[in-house]
């Protein structure tokens, strides 16, 4: 899938389970977990849940140097995802399975738990990776697209902190974006192994899988996705 397809899936499942992360606690009968969401559904949370949520679904396409988000920050996240291509083994391996989806979010969560700078840095992150998946800010690995991406990025996250976002809900946030990223390739003609570092591909039979950046994917996903998270922001939002 193109980035743009990713990081509105994955904020629109944010907007969608959002409600539901919040009763879980209750329902599996362990108040205590609830420290996990804290208050998710308020307006800033939502928002800034559903835009990390966004970011962190194009984080395991970060093994992929020419892709536009390795853009983000100029030679920064270059130099970043020339690393996780080396260490990940190539583009769609390690990051694009189940066990990356896992490990990044509970490490998100033990991170932001104990480093306030942690935190910070993996929510500015995750802010830049949305907003060059929805084509905000300027391409290239110039130190000028940098300058330009990094201060759109700043603005919207001192916004987020003038309104008192607590992040609490930081690895959950993280870790569904990744899966939700895996499972979009999946429904790809190439797949995902999601099951890494098992061999084998995870793919749609009868070569059905969506095939990344053509007419279907533009003309229809990519809108329907946009319609989809408009919708779901103005029910989450609308007062009860």
């Amino acid at each position: 899938m193109m980035g743009h397809s990713h990081a509105l899936s994955g904020a629109a499942v944010w907007l969608a389970v959002a409600p539901a992360l919040v009763a879980l606690p209750g329902a599996v009968g362990h108040a205590e977990l609830a420290t996990l969401t804290g208050p998710i559904l308020t307006p800033p949370e939502l928002v800034a849940g559903a835009v990390v949520c966004a970011g962190a679904a194009m984080l395991p396409d970060l093994d992929h140097p020419s892709a536009t988000i390795a853009q983000t920050f100029g030679p920064a996240t270059y130099l970043l995802s020339k690393g996780v291509n080396f260490v990940s083994g190539g583009h769609r391996h390690a990051t694009h399975s189940l066990l990356f989806s896992v490990v990044t979010g509970v490490g998100a969560h033990l991170l932001g738990d104990r480093y306030a700078v942690g935190r910070d840095i993996l929510v500015v992150l995750m802010i830049g990776l949305a907003l060059r998946a929805v084509g905000l800010g300027v391409p290239g690995k110039t130190l000028t697209s940098a300058v330009v991406n990094v201060g759109m990025t700043a603005a919207l996250f001192l916004t987020f902190m003038t309104l008192g976002v607590t992040y609490s809900w930081l690895g959950i946030a993280i870790g569904v974006g990744c899966l939700v990223h895996v499972i979009g390739d999946c429904l790809t003609e190439r797949g995902c192994p999601v099951l890494w570092p098992i061999k084998g591909r995870w793919l749609l039979p009868f070569d059905i899988g969506i095939k990344t950046g053509r007419a279907f994917e533009k003309q229809f996903l990519g809108p329907a996705l946009s319609i989809v998270v408009i919708a779901l922001l103005c029910l989450r939002l609308m007062p009860a």
